[in-house]
């Protein structure tokens, strides 16, 4: 398969094709829950799961990982089969992003993230919507933001992780201060720990979503291939 070429989901020719499957059964095994058959992040880390296969003992696998009233989100190369049990809440497309050649830092007055701002963390991402957090998602990387008279105004920090990758995520500003630069300089310093590291940057973002993927093409993010983005809810 090429890189953006649609087909069947399983017919993986990089990390990313399957980038919740990668993270889950590599770097960030620890922070898994489910089987050979089918795995998701712990329900206080975060939503994204997958399964093995399309088989009807993976979709099986993967509709126990959901809990009475509980939701997941699968990120796949192609639309896949709804596991028993589950209905589609939502579905859309995403661009997955690479930044080869990041752009390099800019100024900034930011504070390192840690379990004391969660509870803050969670409130701006829930108002902002940059996609699933949950209580203990800044577990996954590290996390910056910049707080205004005490108040946590922006954050950005990380989320999935393929060999040599690592995912530039939950980039939000709050509604007050948008308009300041505040997202593009705290991704600049996400995306350079990571290239320190010896690592890729690496984003998904709404395809119909025309100003965010500007913004990241001017840090250097290109389009690597589109993918799909599936929530899904226990009837």
């Amino acid at each position: 398969m090429r890189d953006g070429d649609r087909g069947d989901v399983h017919a993986v020719s990089h990390p990313l094709d399957r980038p919740v499957w990668t993270a889950l059964n590599g770097r960030q095994a620890g922070f898994a829950a489910g089987d050979a058959r089918a795995v998701r992040y712990r329900p206080e880390i975060n939503i994204l799961a997958a399964a093995a296969d399309e088989s009807p003992e993976a979709l099986a696998a993967l509709a126990v990982l959901v809990p009475p009233g509980g939701k997941i989100a699968t990120v796949e190369a192609a639309e896949t089969p709804v596991p028993p049990g589950l209905a589609i809440a939502k579905q859309a497309m995403l661009v997955q992003m690479l930044a080869e050649h990041p752009a390099p830092p800019e100024p900034l007055d930011y504070l390192n993230l840690g379990d004391v701002d969660a509870p803050e963390m969670v409130a701006l991402a829930t108002l902002t919507e940059p996609g699933p957090f949950v209580e203990a998602t800044h577990k996954l990387g590290a996390f910056i933001g910049v707080r205004v008279d005490g108040r946590l105004v922006a954050m950005a920090g990380e989320r999935m992780r393929a060999p040599g990758l690592t995912e530039v995520s939950a980039v939000c500003t709050h509604p007050d201060w948008r308009g300041r630069g505040l997202a593009g300089k705290l991704m600049r310093v996400v995306m350079a720990r990571i290239v320190a590291r010896g690592e890729t940057p690496f984003l998904h973002s709404y395809a119909t979503n025309a100003g965010a993927i500007a913004l990241y093409e001017k840090l250097g993010f290109r389009v690597r291939r589109e993918v799909i983005a599936t929530f899904l809810e226990r009837q």
